[in-house]
């Protein structure tokens, strides 16, 4: 079989060393090759198992929040990247229920992938407004600012009221 005549056998040595994400895509599809015999699928399952820790990798939102002093407001420093995987901690960083008037969500240091994304930043905005709070978003890239306003419901003409009410 042409896959085990090529395959770097010595790797195997160096699993101790490597990222455990590495070491299990390489030994799933070693095993999904070995068993099925089909060298494409061993890499096919290789590539989707590398996606997959590649998505949870990069899923990490932080979040830091700093209280003006003297005012009802509040910023939000959003790092990280904003996308499907990463939407529900995201959302769940923001106190709907705190005594603000304003809130800023700084986005300088995020970028955000697709319409989950979207969707997040509406329910976010859309909560508070429900509140009485207004929502301030600054530092959105180029990217992410085409993404807001063609997808963003808080967006468009009576989008908050709309959303609010319905």
């Amino acid at each position: 079989m042409v896959s085990i005549g090529t395959f770097d056998w010595a790797s195997l040595k160096k699993l101790p060393i490597t990222p455990k994400s590495d070491s299990v895509v390489m030994i799933v599809t070693v095993i999904t090759v070995i068993a099925t015999n089909n060298l494409s699928i061993g890499v096919l399952v290789g590539i989707i198992l590398s996606a997959i820790f590649f998505a949870s990798k990069i899923s990490k939102v932080q979040i830091k929040t700093l209280s003006v002093e003297g005012s009802q407001r509040k910023i939000y420093h959003v790092t990280g990247q904003l996308f499907f995987a990463s939407v529900t901690d995201f959302v769940n960083h923001f106190d709907f229920k705190e005594n603000v008037k304003e809130i800023d969500i700084d986005l300088t240091n995020s970028h955000l992938w697709d319409d989950s994304a979207v969707n997040a930043i509406d329910k976010v905005v859309i909560k508070y407004h429900q509140n009485g709070v207004k929502v301030n978003l600054i530092g959105l890239n180029d990217d992410s600012i085409k993404l807001i306003d063609k997808l963003a419901v808080h967006k468009a003409p009576r989008g908050l009221d709309k959303a609010v009410n319905h």
